[in-house]
């Protein structure tokens, strides 16, 4: 995903990058207590059912009413053709149902068993076959990766002399690599070799991948940093990166609806979700390929990908050690720079420790939650650009109903302002050369409108700062010296974008 992708990643996938701790409220306000399965009565028929009608907005506003939503409204809200859920419960998959079509305008349907673009959660997958490289001693996490690098190496500069890049900060994202993500290639593109990508050059449409600051000072995300790890794993070990992980990892844990193979081999192609725009329209060619397989490529479905998160919190506890050892496990959850752990984002602590990661690939959006201890988590795949706002209001749905300790609406107040000032803030703000937000003022109610999405009402915070009702993002206006709006800063969970007022 290059600027348009990771834009639209910005305001609608409100991922782990974006999607931060939601607070303990339940709509009504009150703390929320994690209550088990065990504990209800109800049938998981009913249960579900809950789910399926309890979809909730990231945000409530103190003293109204959050009303719940219909998941068949909502996937025609946002214009999506397909969801696929799996929802663990007690350390195991309680359910996985699949809702709507693999395309619009057609009638097959989505199941538990369709394969869609995992997009970004492929990293923690990854990384997982990475260190089960390191327990094995063919890698090492703090070594200089360029003595295992075989057929590339990553290029000397003056930010490596003294600090080499290592695993370590490559799966962590604070190797100050070069390149975001990837947009991927259209079935009519020529898709480049690992080694065209690395240094930028034809066909490859992302920039080299570069050291350009200081190794393991900062966090950045950075799907370059996992396109090395990609080759380094295939250089140390001799094998092609989907056959390694099929090996160490899918065979393993019985993912069997799971590949890294790109592009997609042509026996898949019936039970694949078709990828959609945000306007509806299919991806050309149904799905781009990715060869960027670590950073972007895996297909899987929820279920899968639920039982390599019940893994991960059974090998940590011991139980389970199908891949990894409760040390390496235990490595992987530790907090490296900026908080983030070897693969998964880390969220909370104590009781709400958890591993996520979410994903926003051309065409799909996705998320995955799993918390550490508990034995709970869910795993959200979409088939549409616009369904990262609606993963994240099942996963909110799934926390409500499970007695989950976050993911839940946050309560804000809104400030009272003096609805003139809104002609200020009136304009067009460029977040990237073919991005912009529309600030308009209708009838007193201040609206924002990014490229290619909805309109959606701003509710004041204080002056500057305003927030939306329905996806988790703030916005605060910036003012020069004289008071003269200049720009905007959309904010999402660890994102600050600035965009320049150019109208």
């Amino acid at each position: 995903m290059k600027t348009r992708t990771s834009i639209f990643f910005f305001l609608f996938i409100l991922t782990v990058l974006s999607l931060s701790v939601a607070g303990i409220f339940s709509p009504g306000g009150f703390a929320q207590k994690r209550v088990s399965a065990q504990a209800r009565n109800d049938s998981l028929d009913e249960r579900i059912r809950r789910v399926e009608n309890g979809l909730l907005a990231p945000v409530i506003i103190k003293g109204e009413p959050s009303a719940a939503m219909k998941l068949a409204d909502r996937m025609q809200f946002y214009k999506t053709p397909g969801v696929s859920v799996a929802v663990i419960n007690n350390g195991k998959i309680e359910w996985a149902r699949g809702y709507g079509v693999l395309e619009a305008g057609g009638n097959r349907l989505v199941t538990p068993e369709t394969l869609f673009q995992a997009a970004s959660i492929s990293k923690p997958v990854a990384a997982f076959a990475a260190l089960r490289l390191v327990q094995e001693n063919k890698l090492n996490l703090d070594e200089d990766v360029n003595k295992k690098l075989v057929s590339w190496k990553v290029p000397e500069n003056d930010f490596t002399k003294e600090q080499k890049i290592t695993l370590r900060e490559l799966l962590s994202h604070s190797a100050s690599i070069t390149v975001h993500g990837f947009e991927g290639y259209s079935s009519d593109k020529q898709v480049p070799t690992l080694l065209q990508i690395l240094d930028g050059t034809s066909p490859a449409n992302s920039k080299p991948v570069r050291v350009d600051g200081t190794p393991n000072k900062e966090w950045r995300y950075a799907g370059g940093g996992y396109v090395i790890m990609q080759k380094l794993l295939e250089d140390v070990t001799g094998k092609p990166f989907p056959a390694l992980v099929q090996e160490t990892i899918f065979k393993k844990l019985g993912m069997t609806r799971s590949t890294y193979q790109q592009p997609l081999p042509k026996e898949f192609w019936d039970s694949a979700a078709v990828g959609h725009r945000p306007d509806g329209e299919k991806v050309k060619g149904n799905w781009n390929a990715y060869p960027e397989m670590a950073a972007a490529g895996l297909w899987t479905t929820p279920s899968d990908l639920a039982r390599f998160a019940i893994e991960i919190q059974k090998s940590k506890a011991g139980k389970s050690n199908k891949v990894l050892s409760v040390k390496m496990v235990n490595e992987m959850l530790a907090p490296q720079v900026g908080g983030w752990g070897l693969g998964p984002e880390l969220q909370g602590k104590n009781e709400s420790a958890r591993f996520a990661h979410g994903g926003a690939n051309e065409g799909y959006r996705c998320l995955m939650v799993a918390y550490t201890d508990a034995g709970q988590g869910a795993v959200v795949m979409t088939n549409s650009d616009s369904g990262g706002a609606l993963a994240a209001e099942i996963m909110r749905s799934v926390a409500k109903e499970y007695g989950w300790l976050d993911y839940l609406p946050k309560e804000k107040v809104i400030a009272s302002i003096d609805p003139k000032i809104f002609e200020d803030y009136v304009g067009q703000y460029q977040l990237a050369p073919n991005f912009i937000i529309v600030i308009t003022n209708e009838n007193g109610k201040l609206m924002s409108q990014a490229t290619g999405q909805p309109k959606n009402e701003l509710f004041a915070e204080s002056e500057t700062d305003f927030f939306l009702k329905t996806i988790d993002a703030q916005i605060k206006f910036v003012k020069d010296a004289a008071g003269k709006v200049t720009g905007l800063v959309l904010r999402q969970g660890r994102r600050e974008t600035p965009a320049q007022k150019i109208k």
